[in-house]
């Protein structure tokens, strides 16, 4: 009886509303979160010297990962999943560490330290969702603007026109672009509302893209080399290695990371009209666990879930979760097809250095108000 009383709570689709429509709402979702799901390998490619071919397949598996671990989440059962409409993506605060690691010790250990983490957060989320309130908005929203702060290096560098730019560095062109896609996006995240605010980041990336193809400032080289299919390859930059510093630094970020996703899971939990436990979120915290496991097997990134959604959940008052198993199966079929990830690649340095700005002066790493989470 219980049971029966949560389905009806909390459906997983609604048969009621137009397969079309529903499809159109989880693209919408999509177009939500793509911004901080591609910008994240775009940074960290970008900081660690990937070749093209690298840069294409961790974008790739990136995006796909993201379906996977959104699915995880969206299909709860007893022992992992929290089973409400929650989209899950790059955990931007892992960006920071996983450059200073990937400088240091390279790129095995950061995959070895993110399965780690993911580990540590599968065997100690009953615990965390005991002692959750340990960590209050104070604490974790501190820890994620000082590690925005050190992407400031990261993001001049990018507005000038990049590590490889050589005598065009600090050019006026780059200079235009990056500070160009920086005012508007603090123009957007102003006066826009609703699902347009939401897509600020990714219309920035988008223009300035135009604008910098119209100045003759675009390289189309990924796209042609990029194939149509690629399937995910476990281990692809090489066998994990386990280190110390690196783990217990990619373990802190994962419980911000965890104290976040409180936030947003309480948030919906509202939303949909839905009492959150401690049990509820102790599945949660599992299943993101498992999400990061799986992106360091993949060699792809932590993950967490993004508040960004939830105010589209909010704006659209949809609160199945159909629409989310819609936008997480759109990404999984897009992970696949590295054409698509290439396309992130044609974004200068200087536009992505305009974004990148634009997020360390909110000091809030994709922290849309909407649920006082992280994306």
């Amino acid at each position: 009886m219980e049971q029966q009383k949560q389905a009806v709570q909390d459906p997983i689709f609604d048969k009621n509303r137009n397969p079309g429509k529903t499809f159109s709402l989880g693209l919408q979702h999509v177009l939500a979160m793509y911004a901080g799901a591609i910008i994240v390998p775009l940074i960290v490619g970008g900081a660690l010297g990937l070749t093209t071919e690298q840069l294409t397949y961790l974008i790739a598996i990136d995006l796909l990962a993201c379906g996977v671990a959104t699915l995880l989440q969206v299909f709860g059962n007893k022992y992992f999943g929290i089973g409400l409409p929650v989209m899950l993506g790059c955990a931007f605060q892992a960006v920071g560490p996983m450059i200073i690691i990937g400088q240091q010790h390279g790129m095995s250990a950061i995959y070895g330290a993110i399965i780690a983490s993911g580990l540590f957060v599968i065997l100690f989320s009953g615990l965390f969702g005991k002692l959750i309130k340990v960590f209050p908005p104070v604490v974790t929203g501190s820890v994620v603007t000082i590690i925005g702060l050190t992407l400031i290096p990261v993001a001049l560098t990018d507005l000038g026109g990049g590590a490889n730019a050589g005598e065009e560095f600090g050019s006026m062109l780059n200079l235009s672009l990056g500070f160009g896609v920086l005012v508007f996006i603090i123009i957007m995240n102003r006066f826009a509302k609703g699902f347009w605010r939401s897509i600020s980041v990714l219309l920035g990336l988008i223009i300035g893209t135009i604008a910098a193809a119209m100045f003759g400032g675009l390289d189309l080289t990924p796209l042609r080399e990029a194939g149509w299919f690629r399937a995910p390859q476990p281990f692809y930059f090489g066998t994990p290695e386990f280190k110390i510093v690196p783990i217990v630094t990619m373990i802190l970020v994962a419980i911000v990371s965890v104290a976040e996703s409180t936030g947003v899971f309480m948030a919906l939990g509202k939303i949909v009209d839905r009492d959150i436990t401690s049990k509820d979120l102790s599945r949660g915290y599992r299943a993101e666990g498992i999400a990061i496991v799986v992106g360091g097997i993949f060699n792809s990134f932590p993950y967490t879930t993004y508040s960004q959604n939830v105010g589209l959940i909010q704006m659209s008052r949809v609160k199945t979760r159909d629409v989310i198993v819609v936008a997480g199966s759109l990404l999984i079929l897009i992970g696949f097809v590295p054409k698509i990830a290439a396309l992130t690649q044609l974004v200068p340095p200087s536009v992505l250095g305009g974004a990148i700005g634009c997020i360390v002066r909110n000091g809030c790493i994709f922290r849309y108000s909407h649920a006082g989470g992280s994306g």
